[in-house]
């Protein structure tokens, strides 16, 4: 499809639960990362956000993703 790209998505923790572990997606060009993450579906209010990645390196909600982009999202995760 013109002006869309593909982007393989890696879910980790409870994000997968209810979902996949990895997928390939098509989107528009120009998407940003923040909506992706409202695209599958991820409330943050009930699980917020830990840390945002493409190709391994640390990403803001308003990154642009590219074509071929690897995005991997990771929960916020407490301990102690």
């Amino acid at each position: 499809m013109k002006n869309s790209i593909e982007v393989t998505i890696k879910l980790f923790a409870q994000y997968r639960e209810g979902r996949f572990k990895i997928e390939k997606k098509i989107y528009p060009q120009g998407i940003n990362a923040g909506e992706i993450v409202k695209d599958i579906g991820i409330n943050e209010e009930d699980l917020p956000i830990g840390v945002l990645m493409i190709n391994g390196r640390h990403i803001k909600k308003d990154f642009v993703l590219q074509n071929d982009s690897i995005f991997s999202i990771f929960p916020k995760i407490g301990g102690g």
